[in-house]
């Protein structure tokens, strides 16, 4: 114990002496709280002793021992006063108690974690949102593209998609997109035939003629200005049979199924359905065949509903590869909104006549109602009679065309489309197709058909038709002897005669 509280002590008993008997108060001198950590404080109803090594003990109370002060800790080595005077008890004067202070340990940081964020330098924090911006500008990049090549119509597929026509409701499905038609084979330029055509062009400076003509036989051709886009005029109603004869193929319309004429494609200029009521109908193929022989706007306003509509039928040209034939608005298209060219109409002519769109069985179709064209003053004008032609014309103010399919008695074929240009109904365009048309004519029919070969010549990529030579009559009977085939071999090993294959008319793709 220390000085001050031996003097304590002896004043208490020097009190004591003049006063009444009474319990002894033992004034207690407030010793400063040592702080002591979390982990060593005791319990507010137990006194503190020391241990030997200076650790912090509850000390046992008694019953009848008074409890110490709330929230009171009695620092080390400093032992309870007892309170009752049967307790108290004179130390003895020569013990020394040492005082031990109580070194204040440092409290734990209880407080918010310092994140790493925080501890990271200025130069690896630049770094860090770089590469997050960069993370985050590859995933909008990557969002914005997809959503880009989705939302493009150069890179849609169409789907079968299905689409209500004009014709009382019917439900018209759409194709899906096909592969394109293939080039027509062309070997090389015809120069005289060019040579002839370039000065016809040349005496009538007030046209612009754009001329394709092919030699289906040789694959000699002629192009003048034909890639040019130009008002289709009526030829645009050539791609549209075609496609018509397609879905006839597929089954999607019949040639008797009856086609109602409803007010909205009732129009004027050439044929004579606009002169009957609306809502009178007529076979399918009736309609396709006016449209053609008489050019019948009405009708090919018709067809063009039965197929779905203007623009079902641009995506069918679109799936064949043509880039020039679209149709912009129905006929009669008086201002040349409707647009083809000459090398896209041989193309598709040709590509009829080998069969490479329709069935052979809808070429003949086709053939035989484009043979029964009613104007035929523009390129059958140029032919012989014993020739056929079968073609279709265009005519509206500034355009005059025909495009066909050119059949010569000595049995070669070819593809002749010729448009021109003109000022306002400029008769001279007329007589530049007919003198076009007859140039070509001479040219093709002047050179004789390839012969049969069993092998395709590898300049030409074409196969003449087979001519065969007539029987003769023998004189004693005065009939032709009859024609004898050979007998097929028969294979040996199978035991059945061997397929006859006839030779190919045209080269495949």
């Amino acid at each position: 114990m220390s000085e001050s509280g031996d003097k304590q002590r002896t004043s208490s008993r020097r009190q004591s002496a003049n006063r009444r008997q009474r319990s002894h108060t033992v004034q207690k001198r407030e010793t400063k709280k040592a702080k002591v950590p979390n982990q060593q404080r005791v319990a507010p109803d137990a006194a503190v002793v020391t241990s030997p090594y200076n650790n912090v003990l509850p000390y046992p109370i008694t019953s009848k021992a008074r409890k110490p002060k709330q929230g009171l800790v009695m620092p080390t080595a400093v032992k309870p006063i007892p309170t009752t005077a049967r307790q108290m008890s004179t130390p003895p004067r020569n013990v020394k108690v040492k005082t031990v202070r109580v070194q204040r340990q440092p409290l734990p940081n209880m407080g918010r974690r310092v994140s790493k964020k925080t501890r990271l330098k200025p130069m690896a924090r630049a770094i860090l949102y770089a590469i997050r911006l960069l993370i985050v500008g590859v995933g909008i990049g990557a969002i914005v593209g997809t959503v880009l090549s989705v939302l493009d119509p150069a890179n849609r597929i169409p789907s079968t998609t299905s689409t209500t026509s004009n014709n009382g409701g019917q439900v018209q499905s759409q194709p899906p997109t096909t592969n394109p038609t293939p080039s027509l084979y062309l070997s090389q330029e015809i120069p005289t035939l060019k040579n002839a055509v370039q000065e016809l062009a040349a005496a009538n400076p007030n046209l612009s003629p754009g001329v394709f003509l092919v030699d289906l036989d040789s694959g000699g051709y002629v192009n003048v200005n034909a890639d040019n886009s130009l008002p289709a005029a009526s030829t645009i109603k050539v791609p549209i049979l075609i496609a018509f004869f397609q879905d006839v193929d597929a089954g999607k319309i019949r040639l008797d199924e009856m086609l109602t004429m409803q007010q909205e494609m009732i129009v004027g200029g050439s044929g004579n359905l606009q002169y009957k009521p609306p809502g009178t109908q007529y076979a399918a193929l009736e309609v396709a065949t006016k449209m053609i022989t008489i050019s019948d706007n009405t009708a090919t306003n018709m067809l063009i509903a039965r197929l779905g509509g203007i623009e079902a039928v641009n995506q069918r040209f679109q799936s064949w590869g043509l880039t020039s034939t679209v149709i912009r608005n129905p006929l009669p298209d008086l201002q040349g909104t409707n647009t083809t060219s000459p090398k896209e109409l041989g193309n598709l002519l040709a590509m009829v006549s080998q069969g490479k769109l329709v069935t052979m069985r809808s070429r003949d179709q086709i053939l035989d109602i484009m043979r029964r064209t009613q104007r035929d003053n523009l390129l059958p004008a140029g032919l012989d009679q014993s020739a056929r032609a079968y073609h279709k014309t265009g005519d509206i103010g500034t355009m005059l065309a025909d495009a066909g399919i050119i059949d010569t008695p000595t049995g070669k074929r070819y593809i002749a489309a010729v448009m021109v240009q003109r000022p306002n109904n400029d008769p001279r365009a007329e007589k530049l197709i007919s003198s076009i048309s007859r140039a070509a004519y001479q040219e093709f029919s002047q050179s004789s058909p390839t012969p049969n070969n069993s092998n395709i010549p590898p300049t030409t990529g074409y196969q003449s038709p087979v001519i065969t030579a007539p029987v003769p009559i023998n004189p004693t009977t005065n009939y032709q002897s009859p024609v004898i085939t050979a007998p097929v071999p028969i294979n040996p090993t199978t035991g059945y005669q061997s397929p006859v294959v006839n030779q190919q008319y045209y080269p495949p793709r």
